[in-house]
């Protein structure tokens, strides 16, 4: 954990208390919580440089905010008309001059280096280290996955309604689905993504993922989860994709090797005989 990560939490947890606020628990589960503030907890390596190049940013803004702040109040005071009645006639300042602009674009690098480091890294895993791949597809209101390492496994994925919603087994109202992404823990793996009609946005808070699904367009991302932090992960679609838009939940349940083995002979027989939709040329339209 940097000196800026503990800077922010010791702050942000201040900050709260004075407020008579909470965590909502954040900071040990996955789910949103009521009146929740801050990120969800990170479960990947791209998460958690996402959060520490966030809270640099918010230790450089504050520090900005403060200074502009003292400075104007020390110019109210010490060059009003009362402590200053004969106003210097100065033009112009060397010194200032110069530190007004080099000062911001020092500030302006030491952004820009995390910042674009964050964003190669991020972009794509190199391609020797891609255990697995998974496709992913949106529809007008459905998530649609594809395993492509095992042939013909893939399913679609819709989002339970409030009357069947079983809160024992921990499903959450909005945000439970029928069929759940199921992933291995410690496997580096590379998200395909596109989409069937309109845009749409496949948005995982603690995997640090929010990436378009273009028609006729393949995106590319990747995350990997350690086994530290197995569990289940929930996401929306986060671009707005017509009427049922906020109805697309997305839930990835990370679980260890051996026990995703195991659910890879079930995901097989399970969904060994859906029908994938025919594309017909009139008219562009699909037939299910």
């Amino acid at each position: 954990m940097s000196i800026y990560t503990k800077l922010f939490s010791g702050l942000i947890s201040t900050v709260y208390g004075l407020f008579g606020l909470s965590l909502g628990t954040a900071l040990a589960q996955n789910d949103p919580q009521p009146w929740q503030m801050n990120f969800r907890p990170a479960a990947t390596p791209v998460m958690e440089d996402i959060v520490e190049f966030h809270n640099l940013l918010l230790v450089i803004e504050g520090l900005i905010v403060l200074f502009v702040l003292g400075l104007m109040v020390y110019i109210v005071f010490k060059f009003n008309s009362k402590a200053n009645p004969k106003p210097t006639k100065t033009t112009h300042n060397s010194f200032l001059e110069v530190a007004w602009t080099v000062i911001p674009v020092i500030i302006l690098i030491i952004i820009a280096v995390p910042s674009m480091k964050l964003l190669f890294f991020m972009d794509k895993a190199p391609e020797d280290q891609v255990e697995m791949t998974l496709k992913v597809t949106g529809h007008q209101w459905y998530w649609s996955y594809e395993y492509v390492d095992e042939g013909e496994l893939s399913f679609d994925s819709n989002m339970i309604p409030d009357e069947d919603i079983d809160v024992s087994k921990g499903q959450v109202r909005l945000l439970e689905v029928d069929n759940r992404v199921v992933v291995p823990a410690d496997t580096t793996i590379r998200l395909l993504m596109t989409a069937e009609d309109v845009l749409h946005n496949w948005a995982m808070p603690s995997f640090g993922i929010k990436m378009d699904t273009v028609p006729g367009r393949i995106n590319e991302t990747w995350f990997r989860v350690p086994k530290e932090k197995i569990g289940v992960y929930r996401g929306q679609c986060s671009e707005l994709c017509g009427v049922r838009h906020g109805f697309m939940p997305i839930v990835v349940e990370v679980v260890s090797k051996k026990d995703y083995a195991r659910w890879l002979v079930k995901a097989k027989n399970e969904f060994a005989n859906i029908v994938e939709p025919t594309t017909v040329a009139q008219k562009q339209a699909a037939i299910r």
